[in-house]
This record gives structure tokens, sequence and C-alpha cells, in this order.
């Protein structure tokens, strides 16, 4: 039988922009045909031409709002996913969650009645970039001692032409704050290594960026067998991005920023050719199969709430 989806996209910021674009790109290359809709909460700001070419309804009014999606693209801001995820529930057989899941990792997730055989896939597209699926397939993870994950880059340098006053990041009641908002650092750690016995946190507002979110965290987790530690910061003047992986035989920065692996001691560096967005591509490419019955579900609500309650919570 022919597939056709029926998609609608809630939010439309920078990252629902980029995964309406590479829905598209993912299904023209399958062949696949579709329709995607939009549904909005505000009228007044206009929809770019490109977008308009691509879009077959816009919605404002929930009572307008099919309920016959085959997926429903959540990526509103974080502080609105658990409402949203509640209300749009029963017109889609299938969700993608932007990360991270919710700004609680106490929400009552019971409430949400989720359907069995729907498909609620979150976020994780550190996975998929070369650098970690190196670390996860070509490194022996058995002869690691500690990992250092760091992730420190200047906040108000990340949005081109936008005040980063006024981005959900520089506040916390919208779900900002480095301890969730660069949540990807526990997600890729738990998908390689699993979750900690025992987790250590300290955060805070140190900087002078004029936000009420924490702008630094520092955690130390403790495994059977290895230890780890983890920084995020808002205000790192250089953007830094790795793994760095301290084994029996050689300290191995796993550079994902750069795109790049480097064996400290044997003086060698494999670099990969890849952008941000082949990897985001990757991650759609990867949920659609996951609808589609090729795979299980890699991250589903209950695992990414897991890896919510250790960022946010600092423990399990």
């Amino acid at each position: 039988m022919k597939i056709h989806y029926k998609i609608a996209m809630i939010g439309l910021g920078s990252i629902g922009t980029r995964h309406l674009f590479n829905i598209v790109k993912v299904l023209q290359e399958r062949e696949i045909s579709y329709s995607i809709d939009l549904i909005r909460r505000v009228t007044n700001k206009e929809i770019r031409e490109d977008i308009k070419s691509i879009v077959t309804q816009v919605y404002t009014d929930y009572s307008e709002v099919p309920d016959d999606y085959d997926v429903i693209f959540v990526t509103n801001p974080t502080f609105l996913h658990f409402d949203t995820v509640k209300s749009y529930l029963s017109k889609t057989k299938h969700m993608f969650i932007e990360k991270p899941i919710f700004n609680d990792s106490a929400v009552p997730v019971q409430e949400l009645m989720l359907n069995e055989k729907g498909i609620y896939y979150v976020a994780c597209p550190l996975r998929y970039t070369d650098v970690i699926q190196y670390v996860k397939n070509e490194v022996d993870l058995s002869k690691i001692y500690s990992v250092r994950a760091i992730c420190s880059s200047y906040l108000p340098h990340w949005r081109a032409g936008v005040d980063y006053r006024n981005t959900y990041s520089a506040h916390a009641d919208e779900g900002g704050g480095v301890s969730i908002d660069l949540i990807h650092e526990w997600d890729y750690i738990v998908y390689l290594f699993g979750h900690p016995d025992r987790v250590e946190n300290f955060r805070g507002k140190v900087s002078h960026l004029e936000i009420d979110s924490d702008d630094l965290s520092v955690y130390i987790a403790k495994y059977k067998k290895l230890m780890a530690e983890v920084h995020l910061d808002y205000f790192g003047m250089q953007t830094i991005r790795e793994l760095q992986l301290f084994t029996y035989e050689d300290t191995i920065v796993a550079d994902i920023a750069n795109s790049r692996i480097t064996y400290l001691k044997r003086n060698e560096t494999i670099s990969f050719a890849e952008s941000r967005n082949d990897y985001q591509l990757k991650e759609i490419s990867t949920f659609f199969d996951v609808v589609e019955g090729k795979i299980s579900n890699p991250n589903d609500i209950e695992t990414a709430i897991m890896t919510l309650k250790i960022a946010k919570d600092g423990g399990l």
C-alpha cells in the first residue's frame, strides 16, 4: 500500500523550520507523498514565502484542527510541551517532540493517556553525529576509566538577529537554563554508558548575562566502573562541545563542534565531513523508520524523562 503522511507542525521557530524542510527532503527522497499543516497560536507573524509553498493549511483555532493526522511535530517552547501533547494526542497517531521533553520531570505522564500503538519520539540529534556514532561503534567503552563532557558557548551568539534576553533560554519558567537546554550532553552520555548510579550537581547564574535561568551547571556522576564529569555553560566565548574519553591506552577527544576524533597519545585525528543539518536529517529519517516499523523507538517519553531527571534534578 502506498504511504501518504498527513503531518502538522506546532511551533515554527528555528528548530521547527529546520525540521519542516528536512521532513520534505526525507519524504521526497523516499518518494512518499505528504501534506503539512501549521498549527499556530499567533496570526500576526508573517509566514515566509518558502514555507508557504510547502504548507497546505494554517490553523489558529483548536476546534478547527483535524483529528486524523499521522504525525504531529511538537516544536514549540519546552514549557508548553506537556499541555500541547495532552491537547493534541487525540488528533494524531504519532508525535515527534522536540527536546527537552518537558521542563519538569515530575509531570503526571499518566494523565496523557498515551495510545499504546502510538510512537512518541523525543528528539536526540547528537546521537546521530558521526562523532558520537564513532564512539559508540569504534571505541571499546569497557576500557574507559572516566569521561568528561563539556558544552560551552555564548548565548547571545546562538540566534542571529535575535535578542537573547527574549528567548526561552533566558527564562527558567520557559524551560531555559543550561541544565535542560543543553540536555544533549546527558542524552548522549546515557546513550553510550547507560544511567549512572549517583549524580551530584551544582548550578547557578554566575555571569554578566541578563537572564534569570542558570548559565552554569556542573555534574559529577558515578557508574559502577567509571566516572563522568559534565560542564555546561552559556558564557563561553569560544564554542567547545566535546567528550573526552580517558582509556587504558590513550586519551580520546570526541570533538562534536568540529566533527573530529583525536587520539592524543598516538597523535591521530579522524575528521568527518558533516554539517549540523546532516545529523538533523539522519534523525528525521530515523523517526520515519520508527513510524514505519523498521526499527524500535530509541528515545520514547519514558526514556527521555529519565534523562531529564538527571539533567534537571541532578539525580535519578
